[in-house]
């Protein structure tokens, strides 16, 4: 911090005896070194004009220093207003310079000063040097603990304020709530959530509108949306904001109902909490539908649809195979700037692939005029799901080696279900293996289900168990049921009997299909001693296989048809 100046003395004149250098270089090196001097005083003097009079003010008469209060004051007001606050901090260096002491108002304006420069480090030099840092100083610098992320800090201050006598005010606690709803802080969120809670009610803090609000958004993210609910009543006025948080923690446990409630009493709404009504409903095929009337009645108000409103929308669609409503909102799009925003264009490439429109996805995919890993993705994945596995691994290449676009998670399995699918057992090894070689990407459970699929679908059930012997980790129910299937398929019982009991070890009665699929391989090998065995297995456990159904497009969605059912 400290600011380093360069004194010049004047030359003292020279002896007769003294020799003057002849090399021509020295003068260029001198003339150099008293220009840059010059060049710095005047940057420094540019910078900080307010300052100059201080520090003129302290050469010109020493009895008017330190200056008063107000000169210091009005001078870090300035800069902590200015778009450039990190150039007050050179005042700060002065001041250490001199020795001079600063009292509290001047410490917490230093305090701000080196936060809205993003400079920590120098602001919990400055809180520390404080005698008695006061709430305002505590606040302040949690404050900005939390700004920058770093959550574990901001708690160790609030506990620093307490073991100080001091009493946490409203500020204080809905800090410390933003910092426990960070999405790596999150773990906290339900321990801290309650003890805020607490803390509220025991001490009588008076809380307002951003207290109760951050308290509730607490509490949906660490998934208990009944205590969350349970603040909500208590609010006399409750903000469209805090709404929000608690229909989207309602949608995503899916408690659609209790979303609808708080929803319906929201009186003045806006495009934030209709789309959180639109992204709900969306996210769910049997209630998809009701996200495009959302979406039309949400038009009606007079509000705008935004990009988060159009990427729903089009994941309704999507969901219902709804590509003529799709379409539709796609003519909406083209009439803004939005139908060029990448999400979009991503979002349009899955829903036409979703309903086999793989033309007018690559179409889109085609004209984007930026693309990322996950339009790549989603156009891949469009590919091998519609039978285009060729397409699919020959866009995975052009991804790679000619835009140098690196692959996700998600990316590697479009391609290794591509390979699954044409039987390209050799090619699905090579990607497989190069997740880990040419991108350190550890494959995930996932990745090895589905290798195991590709080994299964090519009638190499031996391969496939020994790939998954040979798995590092412990396979799961899905790679279980993976070998399972591929051997219902190639009528190998007695593998088929082997993988049904590992996945009945891992998933008991959370996978009815497991017990269908090994009595379907029984039934097919003619063995009906093991399946009315397996089926006195399956009443004994409480098992029962789930009716079956087909989704059928009707007036633009899909409506579910259960067995049995009369049209």
């Amino acid at each position: 911090m400290c600011i380093s100046h360069v004194h010049t003395e004047s030359l003292a004149p020279l002896s007769p005896s003294v020799r003057l250098p002849t090399n021509p270089s020295f003068y260029g090196r001198r003339h150099r070194v008293l220009s840059f001097q010059a060049k710095s005083r005047k940057m420094k003097n540019a910078q900080i004009p307010k300052f100059k009079s201080l520090v003129s003010l302290k050469e010109a008469n020493p009895l008017l220093w330190p200056p008063k209060f107000s000169s210091l004051s009005s001078s870090f007001k300035h800069y902590i207003n200015s778009d450039t606050p990190i150039f007050g901090q050179k005042i700060h260096s002065y001041i250490q310079k001199t020795g001079y002491q600063p009292n509290t108002n001047i410490s917490i304006k230093l305090l701000i000063l080196h936060l809205k420069s993003s400079c920590l480090f120098y602001a919990r030099q400055v809180f520390d040097e404080m005698r008695q840092p006061t709430l305002s100083a505590y606040n302040y610098m949690i404050s900005g603990y939390v700004k920058h992320g770093f959550v574990v800090e901001s708690f160790n201050m609030v506990r620093k304020l307490c073991l100080c006598g001091e009493t946490p005010d409203k500020f204080t606690l809905s800090m410390i709530l933003k910092g426990s709803t960070i999405s790596y802080a999150e773990s906290y969120s339900t321990y801290i959530g309650k003890q805020v809670h607490a803390q509220v009610i025991k001490c009588d803090v008076e809380g307002d509108d951003v207290l109760y609000t951050a308290l509730v958004d607490s509490y949906v993210k660490s998934g208990r949306v009944d205590y969350a609910r349970r603040v909500f009543d208590l609010m006399l006025e409750r903000s469209i904001v805090c709404s929000t948080s608690l229909i989207t923690g309602y949608m995503n446990q899916g408690y659609i109902e209790d979303a609808e409630d708080v929803f319906s009493k929201t009186m003045e709404k806006d495009v934030v909490v209709f789309n959180a009504m639109i992204e709900g409903y969306s996210k769910q095929i049997e209630n998809a539908k009701k996200a495009i009337e959302v979406y039309i009645d949400m038009q009606r108000f007079g509000f705008r649809p935004n990009i988060s409103t159009f990427a729903s929308m089009i994941g309704a669609c999507s969901a219902l195979a709804a590509f003529e409503i799709g379409q539709q909102v796609q003519g909406q799009l083209m009439k803004t700037e939005l139908i060029e925003h990448v999400k979009i264009g991503s979002a349009l490439i899955d829903m036409y692939s979703k309903c086999g429109l793989i033309e007018d996805a690559r179409r889109v995919f085609s004209h984007m005029p930026e693309k990322n890993v996950f339009s790549w993705t989603s156009m891949i994945d469009g590919y091998g799901k519609n039978g285009y596995p060729n397409e699919a691994l020959e866009l995975f290449s052009i991804m790679q080696e000619d835009h140098l676009i690196v692959p996700n998670y998600v990316t590697f399995l479009s391609a290794l279900s591509a390979c699954a699918h044409s039987g390209l057992v050799v090619k699905g090894r090579e990607i497989f293996e190069s997740m880990e070689r040419d991108y350190y990407m550890k494959p995930r459970m996932e990745h090895y289900a589905c290798m195991v699929d590709l080994f299964g679908r090519a009638g190499s059930l031996n391969q496939a168990l020994e790939f998954v012997i040979n798995m590092t980790e412990r396979p799961d129910s899905d790679v279980w049921a993976a070998l399972l299937s591929s051997c219902r398929v190639h009528g190998d019982v007695e593998l088929a009997n082997l993988a049904a009991n590992e996945l009945f070890k891992l998933s008991g009665g959370c996978r009815p299909g497991a017990y269908v699929a090994l009595s379907n391989a029984l039934a097919d090998a003619g063995r009906w001693d093991g399946v009315n065995e397996l089926r006195e297995i399956m009443k004994i456990r409480g098992i029962s296989k789930g009716t079956g159904f087909s989704w059928v497009g009707s007036d633009g969605c899909l409506k579910a048809f259960f067995a049995g059912q009369q049209s």
